[in-house]
């Protein structure tokens, strides 16, 4: 059977939107799906019947090693993981903030996303500053200002010592 021009092609190839091999945390930076790991847990506290039957809790796991980028950003992003980061390495990051799984699920991954552009960016140096002429002068007249407030507190001391 022919096919019309008009008619879109039915067989063979078909234009299916592209599977990204890898989550992408920052520009340039990929990491693959199979390096992330998620478990799926029931939430704590209150909230009704939901959360006592469904696991909407999501947490990702990811190992630090794993991260495609360089040593100071990983032992910056070790600094701001904090609590976050296991004994063994790993990067645990949950959420338990929305009603789905997969809304809990993309928090995650934001989270992660986040937190690697943050550490990837170095810290700004510290330029030293002098304090200037007249910040100086002010410091010093209001410190006198308090020794002059201080001094004529209360009656004379030489009356206490007899």
């Amino acid at each position: 059977m022919a096919q019309r021009p008009d008619e879109p092609d039915r067989g063979g190839e078909r234009d299916l939107p592209e599977v990204p091999s890898g989550f992408e945390l920052a520009p340039g930076v990929v990491l693959p799906w199979d390096r992330l790991t998620f478990r799926f847990v029931r939430s704590s506290g209150p909230g009704g019947q939901n959360v006592n039957k469904r696991s909407t809790k999501v947490e990702l796991r990811v190992w630090l090693w794993t991260l495609p980028v360089d040593e100071p950003a990983r032992e910056r992003l070790r600094a701001r993981a904090g609590k976050r980061l296991t004994d063994d390495g790993e990067l645990v990051i949950a959420s338990d903030e929305h009603r789905t799984q997969g809304q809990n699920r993309a928090e995650c991954l934001d989270r992660l996303r986040r937190l690697v552009a943050a550490s990837l960016k170095p810290p700004k140096p510290r330029i030293k500053t002098k304090p200037t002429k007249g910040s100086r002068r002010r410091r010093l007249d209001a410190k006198r200002r308090r020794g002059d407030t201080k001094r004529g507190r209360g009656s004379s001391a030489e009356g206490w010592a007899e």
